[in-house]
């Protein structure tokens, strides 16, 4: 509860704060204007078009089903891919032999490309939501898994030897010795796999669903209609935006606002 308060109370300085992302944002938008006007609106309408579009898809309701089942998939698969990895990678970070076991395997599952996963998926799932949530936990779950394992490893052996000293209990040991110090690796981990999660998501409906994001671009595609592929893209970015810095940043600075007390 104190948590959920802090964070609440947070927000306005947080927000405050990303002056620097909103202006950066506004330097992409006006690239992408430039480009609009150099290249006209057939080939890349400008932002006032994509957002305008995207207000038509929302007030008119057609957009927000599309936008529920990516996001349900995506998110799906992100959270499997959380938990398995962050233990997982937790549990092989404490044994030499299981991390030099499990490094070489990683590296494969980090090289196989995410279309390679998507048609092995559609081979054994076929069609339906299992096909992105599936190749969404593969190709995410390596990059967590890399985050948890580097995070355990690099603990100062000191805190570790104090941990032995003293005799701490197994739960104490991994929450208040091993936790606060493999956060720091795992969230920009977790950072990247939503990132990765959405694009994998929409690239999967884009093949193996009737629905969704991707498959409302297939028909954009097909109907020659840019403006509304890009309001699609303008849809999904926001919805990564709003989980990443709206949820995820400001629990990574409440869990290590520790940092600041002890620097």
């Amino acid at each position: 509860m104190r948590l959920l308060r802090d964070w609440l109370y947070g927000i306005p300085a947080y927000l405050w704060s990303g002056w620097g992302a909103i202006a950066s944002l506004c330097l992409f938008l006006a690239l992408w204007e430039w480009g609009a006007q150099l290249y006209g609106a057939l080939i890349l309408p400008g932002p006032q078009q994509a957002f305008s579009t995207l207000a038509e898809l929302l007030s008119s309701g057609a957009a927000w089903p599309e936008l529920w089942a990516t996001a349900r998939r995506s998110l799906a698969g992100f959270a499997l891919s959380v938990a398995a990895g962050s233990t997982l990678g937790l549990v092989a970070g404490l044994s030499m032999t299981t991390a030099m076991v499990s490094r070489p395997i990683v590296t494969l599952l980090v090289g196989m490309p995410p279309i390679a996963w998507l048609v092995l998926a559609l081979l054994w799932f076929g069609a339906g939501d299992a096909t992105p949530v599936f190749t969404v936990f593969v190709a995410c779950f390596p990059v967590i898994f890399a985050g948890a394992l580097q995070g355990t490893r690099t603990l100062d052996r000191q805190l570790k030897d104090v941990a032995r000293a003293y005799r701490l209990p197994l739960g104490m040991t991994l929450f208040d010795v091993y936790l606060p110090h493999v956060l720091s690796y795992l969230f920009p981990s977790w950072i990247t796999a939503l990132g990765m999660s959405w694009k994998i998501a929409v690239m999967a409906e884009l093949l193996a669903t009737a629905d969704g994001v991707g498959a409302a671009l297939a028909v954009t595609r097909s109907h020659l209609d840019t403006a509304a592929s890009l309001a699609w893209v303008v849809a999904v970015l926001g919805l990564l935006l709003a989980v990443e810095y709206l949820l995820l940043e400001p629990i990574k600075r409440e869990v290590e606002r520790w940092r600041e007390a002890t620097s």
